[in-house]
């Protein structure tokens, strides 16, 4: 061999273990090996239906964990955006209803996303007017706005839902039959999950704001020396939080055609835990988009396949707490090595 021949390059243990250490790596491999053992007791997992229901049931909480993220990223956490989503389809669509029935879909969404705002900035106002810490303050507004929706707005379910909410909610990005006869589709409800995955990609990559989310959750006091405005920093994303829950919200009661107020109720932790899955820190300073919606899927796979396994539901709550320990413990490690 000449000096100007080179071996092929392989992959040094330094690259794997650099590879290994990004949490989004670890999420996609968390998912690859469920499929794995999903498709070993069940032939029928890997299938165009099975991949439509994902990006079905992903659509909600997709939209919810872009949400949080960000309030993560700035060292808050965020439990109340469910009675936010609640209160805002409910409320839209009970306003709707009974001022204009025939308004169009994307003015119902509109207000979704007002009153998301609206509650969310809220949250952000109490937190750092109080200096209360997050937890405590959306652990409060989420009895306040569920209180508040049954006590004043209503309990009974609404079946017939305005007619811009039906017909957006038969609109189909594709939909075929499969050669067993199988209706498969994908809604067009999709397009508002990766729309807000792309803004929220843009928020935090391309923009000074994104920048300062990162700061603040990384050290307030060092975020104040570099003249970073905490106060609107936790205004924003909080209100950030609260319009995608809006936003989440409105499009749930599309896809169910139905507003229940009573609705989203115990979803708060698997949306948490898909953020956390996708490798943001608790502590902030630290996510992804991708991560995140890697975590979503993952936790959608879990939530919609386990029974094809021969796992009973009552068991999906240990198996993401499990795979939650287990991905804390590979991204401790990753930090202690």
């Amino acid at each position: 061999m000449t000096l100007t021949q080179q071996h092929p390059k392989t992959p040094s243990r330094g690259s794997w273990r650099s590879l290994f250490s990004k949490p989004e790596f670890v999420t996609l491999a968390l998912i690859v090996l469920f499929c794995i053992l999903v498709s070993l007791l069940s032939p029928q997992f890997f299938t165009v239906k099975t991949l439509f229901d994902t990006l079905r049931s992903s659509v909600t909480l997709g939209i919810f964990a872009l949400g949080v993220l960000l309030v993560l990223a700035a060292g808050g956490i965020d439990v109340s955006f469910t009675a936010i989503a609640a209160f805002a389809l409910y409320s839209t669509t009970k306003l709707t209803t009974a001022v204009w029935p025939g308004a169009p879909f994307l003015v119902m969404v509109a207000v979704s996303l007002v009153i998301g705002t609206v509650l969310g900035l809220f949250n952000g106002a109490f937190v750092y007017r109080f200096k209360v810490p997050s937890l405590i303050v959306t652990i409060g507004t989420q009895y306040l706005y569920r209180g508040f929706l049954l006590a004043f707005i209503g309990t009974a379910h609404i079946m017939n839902v305005p007619g811009g909410m039906d017909d957006f909610a038969r609109v189909n990005l594709t939909r075929f039959q499969t050669p067993d006869g199988i209706n498969v589709s994908l809604p067009i409800t999709f397009l508002f999950l990766v729309g807000a995955a792309l803004l929220t990609q843009y928020i935090l990559k391309n923009t000074l704001l994104g920048r300062s989310i990162f700061a603040v959750g990384g050290s307030v006091p060092i975020a104040e020396r570099l003249g970073i405005r905490v106060s609107a920093v936790t205004l924003f994303v909080f209100g950030y939080a609260g319009l995608l829950a809006g936003l989440g919200g409105i499009l749930h009661a599309t896809q169910n055609r139905l507003a229940n107020p009573f609705d989203l109720v115990g979803s708060e932790l698997d949306v948490i835990a898909a953020v956390v899955l996708g490798g943001a820190r608790v502590t902030g300073g630290r996510g992804t988009v991708l991560g995140t919606l890697l975590g979503v899927v993952l936790i959608v796979l879990i939530n919609n396949n386990l029974v094809l396994m021969g796992v009973s539901s009552t068991w999906q709550k240990l198996v993401i707490g499990s795979i939650i320990l287990v991905a804390s413990g590979i991204f401790a490690r990753r930090k202690g090595g």
